[in-house]
């Protein structure tokens, strides 16, 4: 793999997670470091899924999301040199990736919009029609009530909920303190459970 090419994107679903294991990472990233294009193919792949997950909450919209991915791992591939390991690959990673979010929301003039993943079915269970509406229903009244969060309290809900990032990699995702970042999640599901009674 090039270092240079874009990364297809294509076939990535919102909300599905992969990651590289913690003990291999970092010998990843220095294989990475020193030409290993497998390796730097691997440190991709394993965050991919992640990276358009958050471009897609941030821009809402599934193609401009794409190129937001696209444009955040070419910049994350020629930067690795300047990873400095002080937190995870990933958590850089998907930093990089909602500042190239970011940069095309400002630069297309929208307004953020956010879509969460519908409910598939019923977990522990054999789905029915009947639970399968319930489910939607919830899934679209939960989706609704996200969407009424302010952006930092948003973000930080679902980087938290569906992602499991710590407060530290949130705050360097939302560009705002650790403290920060824990008070938006907690003013958020505060302001969620009120939303939805």
């Amino acid at each position: 793999m090039d270092a240079t090419a874009a990364v297809p994107v294509s076939e990535i679903v919102p909300g599905s997670a992969a990651s590289a294991a913690d003990a291999g990472e970092a010998a990843l990233v220095q294989r990475a470091r020193d030409g290993d294009a497998a390796a730097l193919n691997r440190l991709v792949q394993s965050c991919l899924a992640d990276a358009f997950d958050v471009a897609y909450r941030i821009l809402g919209d599934r193609d401009t999301a794409e190129d937001a991915v696209q444009d955040g791992m070419v910049s994350a591939m020629k930067a690795i040199s300047r990873f400095r390991g002080e937190g995870s690959f990933r958590a850089w990673v998907l930093t990089i990736v909602a500042n190239a979010a970011r940069t095309l929301l400002r630069q297309s003039g929208r307004r953020r919009q956010v879509a969460l993943e519908d409910a598939e079915g019923v977990e522990g269970g054999v789905p029915d029609y009947e639970n399968d509406i319930l489910a939607r229903r919830r899934a679209e009244r939960i989706r609704d009530a996200i969407a009424e969060l302010p952006e930092k309290q948003r973000l930080a809900v679902t980087l938290r909920t569906y992602q499991g990032l710590s407060y530290r990699e949130i705050a360097a995702i939302a560009d705002c303190s650790e403290g920060a970042a824990r008070v938006n999640y907690h003013l958020g599901v505060k302001r969620l459970k009120l939303i939805l009674q």
